[in-house]
């Protein structure tokens, strides 16, 4: 167990330094930079060559890069270019309110496709079982972006019932902040209620064919008696691997929820950071948003192969 858990850890580190190189290579791709994204049309050669020296733009890309990277290693996440604010001051609000937007879609998500998928295990093949398969295979089948748009269409604009911009008050209180955020909860809840739905319906299913569940039938127990005594804690392996890699894209899969919904979150700085091209932002948030799928990425070894059979791993 330790040998895996630091295996992990070294892993870890590894993904996140690449993908800083990625983003550093990628970022530095794009036509123009900061200093032309600050001063736009009024800005003339004098005037950004004397900025670009100013921002330390001049030095070479790998100087640049390596300078970011000591500053990381000794805990300093440098100052924004666009800006000129410590990044860090600037990145901890983002991500308590991308936190909060998760955690406000995950107790939701979570009790909701549980309990659908052991009432689609129990009357399986009924048509609850195929309209709840097919509503959620449904939401998954197109991109965040268009259902959170069918939502504003519907639930903002026709019934006028929650805002279609997310723009939460920092003074607000959590019933304010609930209500405002209405809107890309049910988009991020409708985008992973499939897969939790589908694996607990595949791996209660699959335990449900055990002899010793025949037995309990054959003594006289009711079904849903069964399914919560006997065959719901032998099948919470798969479940629980499940609802971690969907937790873990809950965090980094509200990139595009926050920027239709103009959500104060870590993505919608890391998408404002890549138009002005400003890369000390981009680098911590995009390496922000690595870490949970690199660390909750589930193993199949622990799923039962009558789930994986039954459940169409091809969502994945």
């Amino acid at each position: 167990m330790k040998k895996q858990i630091v295996h992990r850890l070294l892993l870890g580190l590894l993904t996140l330094w690449l993908v800083s190189v990625l983003i550093f290579i990628g970022t530095e791709l794009l036509p123009g930079d900061v200093a032309s994204a600050i001063l736009g049309q009024n800005g003339t050669p004098e005037t950004i060559a004397a900025l670009r020296s100013q921002l330390g733009l001049d030095q070479p890309a790998i100087y640049r890069y390596l300078h970011w990277l000591a500053g990381v290693l000794q805990g300093d996440l440098g100052t924004s270019l666009a800006n000129n604010q410590p990044i860090s001051a600037e990145l901890l609000p983002r991500l308590a309110n991308t936190l909060f937007l998760a955690g406000y879609a995950a107790i939701i998500a979570i009790p909701l496709a549980v309990m659908l998928g052991i009432a689609s295990a129990v009357w399986r093949g009924s048509w609850f079982d195929r309209l709840a398969n097919s509503l959620t295979l449904m939401s998954i089948s197109v991109p965040e972006f268009f259902v959170g748009y069918v939502l504003v269409i519907f639930f903002a604009i026709r019934l006028a019932w929650f805002p279609s911009l997310a723009l939460v008050d920092p003074d607000a209180g959590i019933l304010g902040r609930l209500y405002a955020c209405t809107l890309p909860m049910l988009t991020l809840v409708l985008v992973v209620l499939a897969h939790m739905l589908r694996m607990t319906r595949a791996s209660v299913g699959a335990v449900m064919s055990s002899s010793y569940i025949e037995t309990a039938l054959l003594k006289g127990l009711s079904r849903w008696q069964i399914v919560l005594g006997h065959a719901l804690p032998n099948a919470l392996a798969p479940i629980i691997n499940v609802i971690a890699f969907n937790l873990a894209y809950l965090v980094v899969g509200v990139i595009l929820v926050e920027v239709v919904f103009v959500y104060p979150g870590i993505g919608q700085l890391m998408v404002d950071a890549v138009t002005k091209r400003d890369i000390p932002v981009v680098q911590p948030a995009a390496c922000y948003l690595v870490v949970p799928i690199s660390c909750s990425i589930p193993s199949q070894t622990c799923w039962p192969s009558g789930a994986i059979r039954d459940c169409d791993m091809r969502d994945k």
